[in-house]
């Protein structure tokens, strides 16, 4: 007895291939959407006139209301802070050390981060200000 083979047709549907395309789409622009940047909550001081600069080259130093030091988010002592400005002075000169502190920070704490880079003679340092725009 001779047994027959059917040839089987096999198809692809290409309808879903484009919902996936088009899912995977959104998820990258999501993705790509997402900002890793630490940051500290803070209430900015204002000011009335300010000078804009370029975010991709700063350094940030944060302080919070209690005197706590943040490197780009992450919390660092005095020590810490000169290892990191001296590391930054030597690598790259030309950037541009942003302090950004809480507007109830006592003065003498942010003059003790000044004293760091007075102290290693790093000049290219800003204050982050809230405008009133």
């Amino acid at each position: 007895m001779k047994i027959k083979r059917r040839k089987r047709n096999f198809l692809i549907t290409i309808f879903s291939t484009s919902d996936i395309a088009f899912l995977l789409l959104i998820f990258i622009m999501l993705v790509s959407l997402i900002n890793y940047r630490k940051e500290v909550k803070i209430e900015y001081p204002e000011a009335k006139t300010a000078l804009r600069t370029q975010a991709e080259k700063n350094l940030e130093v944060w302080v919070d209301k209690n005197g706590g030091i943040y490197i780009n988010g992450d919390s660092a002592d005095y020590l810490e802070l000169e290892y990191r400005i001296a590391d930054l002075y030597q690598n790259a000169p030309d950037t541009r050390v942003h302090i950004i502190a809480d507007r109830s920070t006592p003065y003498e704490k942010i003059n003790s981060i000044l004293e760091v880079f007075q102290i290693l003679q790093y000049r290219v340092v800003s204050f982050v200000v809230k405008t009133d725009e």
